[in-house]
């Protein structure tokens, strides 16, 4: 996932942003296209429900990677554009994003049983979290300074904690934490109705309307450490010292929470934004070091081409394995397979043990989508949304 284009139109630019933000989108296709979803490895999984994998990391990731993005892209508009114009940008392109996001569920049923299609149609989404996180947080940023995007972040994730662990769920009686019995699964079905929530559970969904609320902490919280980042008035010894001493007390406090208020990526617990932010933030200093201060590039290009057309590649990854399962092959034994089943099976089950197998035709694609990328970077093509 690329932070929506407003980016690529400032006049600064972050070569280790474009590498981390490159390293999450090529992350998130890797895990969310193995060859088979019978056989993956323990670190490409979700958590069941509490605790955090490395794939658990790879969403807020990005959703940081936005907020800090839109201080850059933002920051230097503020003084000489109106704020009203700065919003509708803004809101634009947050609706792109959203209805990007709402085809994806659609598709290929709306062409084929369009009523059907829209009265299942799963509301919640990847890109439709993004679009609502990236247009309230520009709006903050715009609107406020940053001692008040402070104060928001910390309002936002103890508001957070109390609803979720005070507030009896109608219904139910008592708070809990549980996948279909807390708050926030309650909200979901109440307002989206289960047709409309994620397929694999219908009765809750991950990226739910009351967990979008802290998410929009993860923005801010990216957004807090891009506006320190641009700073002039500040060695860049003393930025990289101070980003990896927030990151480290980030993921501290996270883990303290995490003692009452469980690491959660699903419900988006605010010691997972903690945890997840100060990572992000050790990372984002560590690319920062190592590229532009370090000056070590060598080898980013591959992270850079992923980068800068991110909201590209992680749309099409998702739209075109739709796209194979509706292409039929018939077999030698009389059975007929998706094209996607017979590429797997033809050239990557015979050769691979099982869980191999799966990873190799996910590393597959995520090479595939380089050498498209790279022809696109070359050719300066820059998809904007």
């Amino acid at each position: 996932m690329s932070q929506p284009s407003i980016l690529q139109q400032s006049p600064v630019r972050l070569l280790s942003l474009d590498v981390f933000r490159g390293l999450t989108v090529a992350a998130m296709i890797l895990v969310n296209n193995p060859g088979s979803w019978s056989h993956v490895y323990g670190p490409l999984k979700h958590a069941e429900w509490h605790g955090c994998t490395p794939t658990d990391l790879i969403f807020p990731f990005f959703l940081f990677i936005v907020g800090v993005s839109i201080s850059y892209a933002l920051g230097s508009k503020k003084g000489y554009m109106s704020h009203s114009k700065l919003i509708m940008t803004a809101l634009k392109r947050a609706l792109i994003l959203f209805g990007l996001g709402l085809f994806l569920n659609l598709f290929p049923k709306v062409f084929t049983e369009p009523m059907e299609a829209f009265q299942t149609v799963r509301i919640p989404g990847v890109l439709q979290r993004i679009a609502v996180v990236f247009f309230i947080t520009a709006v903050i940023f715009i609107k406020t300074n940053p001692k008040t995007q402070l104060r928001l972040l910390i309002g936002i994730l103890i508001a957070y904690w109390a609803m979720m662990t005070l507030i009896p769920v109608p219904g139910v009686g008592y708070a809990n934490l549980e996948k279909e019995t807390n708050l926030g699964a309650w909200l979901d079905r109440s307002l989206l109705t289960e047709a409309h929530l994620w397929r694999s559970a219908k009765t809750w969904d991950p990226e739910g309307i009351l967990s979008t609320l802290p998410a929009i902490g993860t923005g801010l919280f990216g957004v807090l450490v891009g506006t320190w980042l641009k700073r002039k008035d500040r060695e860049e010894s003393v930025k990289i010292s101070w980003m990896f001493s927030i990151g480290i007390l980030a993921v501290i406090l996270g883990l303290i929470w995490d003692l009452c208020f469980p690491i959660n990526k699903a419900l988006w617990t605010s010691s997972f934004v903690l945890y997840a932010g100060g990572l992000a933030t050790i990372g984002l200093a560590l690319c920062y070091w190592l590229i532009d201060v370090q000056g070590y590039k060598k080898g980013t290009t591959p992270f850079v081409v992923y980068g800068v057309n991110a909201i590209t590649v992680f749309f099409l990854s998702g739209l075109i394995p739709r796209i194979l399962t509706m292409i039929k092959v018939n077999m030698p034994d009389g059975t007929t397979v998706n094209s996607r089943e017979w590429m797997y099976e033809t050239f990557f089950s015979p050769y691979f043990s099982p869980i191999n197998a799966s990873l190799a035709g996910a590393v597959t694609f995520i090479l595939i989508w380089l050498g498209i990328l790279w022809w696109m970077y070359n050719k300066k093509i820059i998809i904007k949304v």
